[in-house]
């Protein structure tokens, strides 16, 4: 298939972006280069370097070849940040969104993935599935949702067929692509950035959370595992034309969970600071990935934390500056 990426030079986009073109189809990617990089893009990919905000480069690049689908995972993705500039994420994650997926639909262009994220979800003690309570926490979260809303209005009118992923902390590295964000806000790279003398220590953020040690709980899911279950929607998309999928490993990790088998993968001491809750952090989001399991035998190769951050820590000693080396 011929395959065009927003957002194919961020931390997810790009790894796809590498995984399809190994497995045969053609990749364009296009991004602003915001957030992403240019670096991560893969050579044998096409690049357009245009923002989603420019409607007139965007309906042009979706016109100027025949695509089989697109997939989608430009995005703004601070949860804290989201709560202090809602505008700017109901601008970027929202808004540009709806730029894409009315270009595309008005191209004709017959498929349509979405990158979502359990953050769409109430907290919950259980894990969550699909039919679980909606009740996003922050900003980033509704914005997702909205999305997903305009999506099922987009298959109705034009038949578009969509997959929405939703998941929660990808993490982990896969070959030369790792997790770089500017700022950086999440849990497992600021870890690592003090392992490897580059923070002082990681703050803690909410120590009276109703869980067994008092800090917020996290799926967190393999960036290659992640990118598999896009492919295998993609692929699903073929023969269905609704599709809807958590991804998790199930279980679930605190924040100092995660602190402790950093300290024991780096071997290094990693002191940490607890600070009051922020905005936005809901207590526990864990998500089941029992119906993308049974429905197209999705299965996560490494589901283990300790594995997980292992090949996270691997990337940023070969690459302590991210894609500034």
């Amino acid at each position: 298939m011929n395959i065009f990426i927003s957002g194919g030079a961020g931390y997810i986009g790009s790894t796809a972006a590498a995984a399809l073109l190994r497995a045969g189809h053609s990749v364009t990617v296009y991004d602003s280069l915001i957030k992403g990089h240019h670096q991560s893009i893969p050579p044998q990919a096409r690049f357009i370097l245009a923002d989603l905000a420019d409607i007139e480069t965007l309906s042009a690049s979706l016109l100027s070849d025949s695509y089989d689908a697109v997939m989608h995972f430009a995005a703004f993705i601070e949860a804290g940040e989201s709560m202090v500039d809602p505008g700017r994420f109901f601008r970027n994650n929202f808004s540009n969104s709806i730029h894409l997926i009315d270009a595309v639909a008005k191209a004709g262009i017959p498929r349509f993935v979405f990158s979502s994220t359990a953050g769409v979800y109430a907290s919950c003690d259980d894990p969550i599935r699909e039919g679980s309570l909606l009740g996003p926490a922050s900003v980033y979260g509704q914005t997702k949702l909205m999305v997903e809303q305009a999506l099922g209005w987009y298959r109705r009118v034009y038949g578009l067929k969509t997959a929405v992923l939703r998941y929660f902390n990808a993490a982990g590295a896969e070959g030369d692509r790792g997790e770089a964000h500017e700022p950086e806000s999440h849990l497992i790279p600021l870890v690592l950035k003090v392992a490897l003398g580059q923070r002082p220590d990681i703050k803690i953020f909410g120590t009276d959370y109703p869980t067994p040690d008092g800090t917020n709980i996290r799926d967190y899911i393999h960036i290659s595992d992640l990118v598999s279950a896009h492919l295998l929607a993609l692929e699903a998309l073929e023969n269905r034309d609704d599709l809807l999928y958590n991804l998790g490993n199930g279980a679930g990790y605190s924040v100092r969970e995660v602190i402790d088998t950093a300290r024991r993968v780096t071997g290094h001491r990693i002191p940490a600071v607890e600070n009051p809750r922020r905005l936005g952090d809901a207590p526990r989001l864990v998500a089941s990935s029992e119906k993308i399991r049974k429905e197209l035998g999705w299965q996560p190769k490494h589901p283990a934390l300790e594995e997980i951050i292992t090949s996270a820590w691997d990337w940023h000693q070969r690459y302590p500056d991210g894609y500034q080396n």
